[in-house]
């Protein structure tokens, strides 16, 4: 299966390598991509959300299941994906691939310390990287407006950390009109990229329990954490309906 539907969302039935080789391709191409990373978070809020919804069905390229809860979802609904792809192990390589081929780039969302400190990282490590523009996700022009700022750039990634579903209505307006570059949402990898966030160790990473270490260094996170169960519910309840 190409994709596996999970409460109305298609992710992708794809490998990192798989989506790695695709993405080089559009970029090549230069094509207007739109890639969302999407957690069970996501898929909640796009079912109580129906504008959301309507940009993850018709507006995307890409969804990749950022989250062990979308792997486990989808191998209890028989239709198994091969592995977690999430948005910060694809915003890392993309970065990386930026440096090498001289890319230009650009980045909105954030704190304001934040963005300072991922442009201070760029000048450092990614030196090759045209930065054409590192705004934080404080403005206060519209998205249509925010839209059409970064279209006269002339960008060939665009990554937003605006939260979501911010971050996917604006790279839709961008995707509509046909903007030639590679865009994806990246939630709080600004955060962890700057270094001014730790990202889980390599631990928790391996055992999937990078949610865990969240929460335990954020319990402010706790209230967020409180859909994983009623999305296992959800999921439950759609295996249900289909037999």
């Amino acid at each position: 299966m190409d994709k596996v539907n999970i409460l109305g969302v298609q992710f992708d039935n794809k490998t990192f390598n798989q989506f790695q080789n695709e993405f080089i391709k559009k970029i090549n191409n230069h094509e207007s991509t739109f890639v969302v990373t999407a957690n069970p978070e996501i898929v909640m809020a796009a079912n109580e959300d129906p504008e959301y919804m309507k940009i993850l069905q018709n507006d995307t390229d890409y969804i990749t299941a950022d989250g062990i809860g979308i792997v486990k979802a989808a191998k209890m609904l028989n239709h198994p994906l091969p592995e977690r792809v999430t948005g910060y192990d694809l915003f890392t390589w993309l970065m990386q691939l930026a440096n090498e081929r001289e890319l230009r780039v650009y980045l909105i969302g954030a704190k304001p310390n934040v963005i300072h400190a991922v442009q201070e990282k760029i000048a450092r490590n990614y030196s090759n990287i045209q930065l054409v523009g590192a705004q934080d996700g404080y403005f206060k022009e519209d998205l249509n407006t925010i839209a059409k700022k970064i279209e006269r750039t002339s960008p060939d990634l665009v990554f937003a950390a605006l939260g979501f579903p911010k971050q996917e209505k604006l790279i839709s307006i961008l995707r509509k009109d046909l903007t030639p570059a590679l865009m994806m949402g990246v939630g709080g990898s600004f955060d962890v990229f700057s270094g001014l966030v730790k990202r889980a160790p390599e631990a928790f990473q391996k055992t999937h329990l990078e949610w865990f270490y969240r929460l335990i260094t954020n319990p402010t996170r706790f209230k967020r954490m409180m859909v994983l169960p009623k999305f296992v519910v959800r999921v439950k309840q759609s295996k249900k309906g289909d037999k």
